[in-house]
């Protein structure tokens, strides 16, 4: 199930790795992808921890996803077109918006997943009852 998983996330990652670099040779999109693979099954322990590096990686993609359109969008003059203006503003939304969403939606996953490791402070956590005779003495009038 681990293999799946770390295949799945290799393949969501990859496919945001490609979303951004459009022009870019299939060949770095598959180093890309043997990276992210490497990393991913060397690095995550649990299925959690493979989802929470794969979202805070695709988080990173969408980051980097304005930068990387105004770089490709800069020609040859100072001026840009109305019309590259309203799309990167659009990438920079949409980019800023997604990109804070996976983040957040790993940092979530590596909580989760750093939780499970550890010994749960509920299960060491035996409460004994007390009556509340023992601990509240009627007045006698």
């Amino acid at each position: 199930m681990r293999l799946l998983n770390c295949f799945l996330g290799i393949l969501v990652v990859s496919i945001g790795f490609w979303l951004i670099w459009g022009t870019v040779a299939p060949v770095v999109v598959l180093g890309w992808a043997v990276v992210v693979g490497a990393f991913l099954w060397l690095k995550a322990t649990s299925i959690t921890e493979i989802w929470a590096w794969a979202t805070l990686l695709l988080g990173l993609e969408s980051f980097a996803w304005p930068v990387v359109l105004m770089i490709q969008l800069k020609g040859q003059s100072e001026s840009l077109p109305e019309a590259e203006m309203g799309t990167i503003l659009s990438a920079v939304v949409l980019g800023l918006f997604s990109s804070v969403f996976w983040i957040s939606f790993s940092y979530g996953l590596f909580k989760r997943a750093w939780r499970t490791d550890q010994p749960s402070s509920e299960e060491e956590y035996e409460p004994t009852r007390t009556s509340l005779s023992r601990s509240r003495k009627k007045k006698v009038v």
